[in-house]
């Protein structure tokens, strides 16, 4: 088996394609994005469902695939919005029209995004190497990260973050994964046939 030196979106792509899903998952019924997204949503009260069904549509791959891979997809997605607010948060600093306050909490969100994106990476490779409990600790770390960030600004009265819906994305899509991982490592029936 071949591994990556770093694990980025089309690694994990190539990898889940050419190594076998996780030996207890078979097929899926007939529209895994809505049952999956379905019984996320039945779960709990924070999880996003339409969030849910329209990022995992919007990758092509998603509608042929089973519900490891969908969680996979989660994970790919949370990685490129955590490596694009990156570069937001770096264009911001350097346009310099932030006041002190407002310029250290983009300085903090720039750190937690930072590690989220290896976070993220690590979380990926522990999923596919079958350890959901890491996988899932890791994703809630990731979560964290954004709530981190977005609660960062509200430390000043009247601040507004301009990070909200990078925020709210990169935790929805983390939660998405999460789910994911917790539904198949309690190996639910309705989620696995």
């Amino acid at each position: 088996m071949w591994k990556c030196s770093f694990v980025s979106a089309s690694c994990f792509l190539v990898f889940f394609l050419v190594t076998p899903t996780i030996p207890f998952i078979e097929a899926l019924s007939v529209d895994p994005i809505n049952t999956t997204c379905k019984q996320c949503a039945s779960k709990s009260i924070i999880f996003d469902y339409s969030f849910c069904l329209t990022s995992l549509q919007t990758v092509p791959v998603s509608h042929v695939t089973d519900v490891p891979g969908l969680a996979i997809i989660a994970m790919e997605l949370a990685l490129g919005n955590a490596t694009a607010t990156i570069s937001t948060i770096e264009s911001m600093l350097s346009g310099g029209a932030f006041d002190p306050f407002a310029r250290q909490c983009l300085l903090d969100c720039l750190e937690l995004y930072s590690d989220a994106v290896s976070v993220l990476e690590q979380s990926a490779a522990a999923f596919l190497e079958g350890q959901f409990d890491t996988a899932n600790l890791l994703m809630s770390a990731v979560m964290e990260a954004a709530v981190t960030c977005e609660v960062g600004f509200s430390e000043k009265e009247g601040e507004v973050t301009p990070l909200t819906e990078e925020n709210y994305d990169l935790f929805e899509l983390s939660d998405i994964a999460l789910c994911i991982i917790n539904l198949l490592s309690l190996g639910l029936p309705s989620v696995i046939s």
